[in-house]
């Protein structure tokens, strides 16, 4: 009942009729016409101009780099899934079947984020070259825009068509017991994205860094100057670190949402409620195939994020409209009169309209994609006065525009954390006092918010390809400076569609974690044995911070997500040093590569981003999965429920901090290299390289990281619980297993840290060798 910690009711479990299971396999098809889609678009992409052979050979070569990077990655990731396959046939559930219906699910969602990731790299490696062929065209800014986008349609269509028809899947299979079934499926979507999110964000940023440093500002050459080493390995960096990573982040953040809607959907809306969340993000695939045919760039508009912007806003108005029509065609009139609703429900929300609440709540989802689509572009787009700001601190030197970059991150952090906080309360008003009815409509609202994924994963994919497109135009010469002004502006406008789908990405975190809290609560209660009275689990319920033990889960849950983003930022600063030592090294000892008269040896600095961020991957991964079993087992579910507000507080934060400073940073660059202040080659050229340079690894490593990070704590938390309140409580109470649980976990995590921290920079000598590599007077 409301008010003593428990949200789900008892015996929530409903199975599915015949006229249910139809429109499940409805929404299953709908699936389908979305890989149909994918598989059509790509057909469109493929069939432009590839442009010169030296812009061939450039592509051919990023192509070979993330393939090989992708491979190598997989490899040392089977290694982590089966380990964590293992753990998870091990927790207990409700009967053999759900525990082995939630490990196979388990693997298909790794595989399935896998294949989008590999989707997303194989795609974008090969548009980009078409990009830049088409921008030396007549009309090419129209074209090569169209080209950039249809690709990010393809891996939209496929994110949405495999998260929709995956949730499908197990509710056509597992009906009442399908919430149980998807918390395996959401966890191998989480766990393989935090990966591939982290291990791409390190290479991409690696690279990028290290050919800023050395060729921008040592140097003074152009970024994409093929005389730099760094180049091929910043352009590969670019599709396994944006587009295979963020990919599967948003195939992730799609799977955990629809399985936190479709676990609290039962005991909300009875029969309805595991069908009705599947329907919403159905509907949201027919208004991605319009949002992505409706992206045309017109002669009156301003730049490519006008098209964008009106595509968006399209098909949100047309996702809200069917949902409107999907909710009074389907879900009755009264609570009363949905199909196996509980009892709970029923006492604490009367006789109200459930079509009402069902409808509010998705729209407050689709309103809030709008309003963070806006907010992050105000704050990142090139042109807003925010980054016009940033970009005048340049005249006073670096210093000054790492600071107002740094602060903006802050600002908008707050009005970002504000907005989607105001939508987790106004969605769960809509329960009219039902704390489970309101934890439902939460949910609901993100699967509101799921029905612009399919165009926002477009947008995202749409910059690393406009980026390696102007990298391959620039490194082939075979551009006039018109083709050039286009590339440049579609990298401009990527820069802000990466930084709103990084914001979005964290918005859906936040309405899935806060969800799952009601699933996390209910698998406590549940496991909590026979003739042990609630009271005696209630002291540590998640609601009362006063116990010092959850104060501690709390301030614990805020420090991960600081010691996540230091080890990833970190990482990257090791690996962009190897880099620098690296390209010095090619430009000192090999003749003729500044002259151009020799090649760099790139395919070096692809190995040592490979080598580097897969040695770096251990750490964060081990930290995400083994801090929520070392603090829940350690000091119980209490302090582990407190463990994840705390990490959900302050992720959103730290995301939106990251992700906005970096993509403020980059664009203030970009209004000086177009002219601004002084333009290319000026001191304040040389300060905005500096800040782009931090803002890097903040944007594309770990701010978009803390997104699926989030979601791998709350997961591991809702499978670990009944194992904790067993070992904590009845006859089955064995303290000494428990805390050496604990003690293991955290020695583990303390280990794998201190190995982190005492890796250096591999400089290929001793530090005084690599001390005379620096360029008298330049500091790097």
């Amino acid at each position: 009942m409301p008010g003593n910690g428990t949200y789900l009711a008892e015996g929530a479990k409903v199975d599915l009729t015949g006229g249910n299971l139809t429109y499940v396999v409805i929404v299953a098809v709908i699936a389908l016409i979305a890989l149909a889609s994918s598989a059509g678009l790509v057909r469109v992409v493929l069939k432009n101009d590839t442009g010169t052979t030296k812009m061939q050979e450039i592509a051919a070569g990023v192509q070979e780099g993330a393939a090989a990077f992708l491979n190598r990655q997989f490899k040392t990731l089977s290694i982590f899934g089966v380990l964590a396959l293992i753990l998870l046939s091990l927790l207990p559930a409700d009967t053999i079947g759900i525990r082995i219906g939630r490990s196979v699910f388990f693997v298909v969602g790794a595989v399935f984020s896998g294949v989008i990731a590999y989707a997303g790299m194989g795609m974008a490696t090969r548009a980009n070259v078409r990009v830049a062929a088409a921008a030396r065209k007549a009309n090419g800014s129209a074209t090569a825009m169209g080209i950039a986008f249809k690709t990010g349609g393809v891996v939209g269509f496929m994110t949405v068509g495999l998260g929709l028809f995956g949730a499908a899947l197990v509710v056509f299979i597992y009906q009442g017991d399908a919430p149980k079934v998807l918390e395996g499926f959401g966890f191998g979507a989480a766990l393989l994205a935090m990966f591939i999110r982290v291990g791409g964000g390190i290479f991409t940023k690696a690279a990028d860094v290290g050919a800023d440093l050395v060729g921008k500002v040592e140097k003074g050459i152009p970024e994409d100057d093929p005389r730099n080493a760094a180049t091929i390995a910043d352009n590969v960096g670019d599709n396994v670190g944006d587009c295979a990573g963020m990919a599967a982040d948003l195939f992730e953040s799609y799977a955990v949402t629809l399985v936190a809607a479709l676990i609290l959907g039962g005991a909300a809306f009875g029969a309805q409620g595991l069908v009705f969340p599947l329907i919403v993000p159905g509907i949201g695939v027919i208004t991605a195939i319009i949002g992505v045919f409706l992206t045309r760039l017109r002669p009156s508009d301003k730049s490519g994020m006008t098209a964008i912007n009106r595509a968006f806003f399209i098909s949100a108005g047309i996702s809200a409209l069917l949902c409107a029509i999907a909710v009074f065609a389907y879900i009755p009139n009264k609570i009363s009169a949905l199909q196996g609703v509980s009892a709970e429900v029923l006492q604490a929300a009367g006789d109200r309209d459930p079509r009402i609440i069902a409808l509010v709540a998705v729209i407050i989802g689709i309103v809030l994609a709008v309003v963070i689509q806006q907010l992050t572009g105000y704050f990142t787009e090139v042109g807003g006065k925010p980054v016009q700001d940033v970009g005048k601190t340049a005249l006073t030197g670096p210093a000054t525009v790492v600071l107002s970059g740094f602060t903006l991150g802050l600002e908008s952090a707050v009005y970002t954390a504000v907005v989607i906080g105001a939508a987790v309360f106004g969605a769960y008003l809509l329960g009219g006092g039902s704390i489970v009815l309101g934890l439902f409509a939460i949910s609901l609202a993100g699967t509101g918010l799921l029905t612009t994924v399919g165009v926002i994963v477009a947008m995202d994919t749409f910059g690393p390809i406009s980026d390696n497109a102007q990298g391959i135009a620039e490194m082939s010469g075979d551009i006039d400076e018109a083709g050039a002004r286009v590339l440049t502006d579609l990298d401009a406008v990527g820069n802000t569609t990466k930084a709103i789908t990084k914001g979005i990405a964290i918005a859906t975190a936040v309405l899935a974690a806060t969800a799952l809290f009601g699933a996390f609560s209910d698998a406590v209660k549940a496991a909590v044995p026979a003739g042990v009275q609630a009271a005696d689990v209630a002291y540590q319920g998640i609601l009362n911070v006063a116990n010092p033990e959850n104060l501690v889960g709390l301030i614990l849950g805020a420090a991960v997500v600081f010691l996540f983003s230091g080890l990833a930022i970190n990482a990257v600063t090791r690996a962009a040093g190897a880099i620098v030592f690296e390209v010095r090294r090619q430009f000192r000892d090999i003749p003729g590569i500044m002259e151009g008269t020799t090649k760099p040896e790139y395919g070096k600095v692809v190995d040592i981003c490979t080598k580097d961020s897969l040695r770096e991957l251990a750490t964060p991964g081990l930290l995400a999965v083994l801090a929520p079993i070392a603090v829940g087992f350690g000091l119980g579910v209490g302090a582990l429920g407190a463990y994840l507000a705390g990490a959900i507080a302050t992720g959103v934060l730290m995301a939106i901090l990251l992700a906005n400073s970096g993509g403020a940073w980059d664009n203030a660059k970009k209004m000086v290299e177009d002219g601004a202040w002084g333009g290319k080659g000026s001191p304040a050229h040389e300060a905005t390289i500096i800040g782009d340079t931090v803002g890097d690894p903040f944007k594309d490593t770990a701010g978009p990281s803390i997104n699926p990070l989030i979601k791998v704590m709350n997961l591991v938390s809702l499978l670990i619980a009944p194992a904790i309140v067993s070992f904590s409580l009845g006859t089955s109470a064995n303290p000494a297993v428990r805390y050496t649980i604990a003690i293991v976990a955290a020695l583990i995590i303390v280990v794998a840290v201190v190995i982190s921290k005492r890796r250096g920079i591999s400089v290929g000598g001793d530090e005084a060798a690599a001390a005379e590599q620096a360029p008298a007077g330049k500091a790097a």
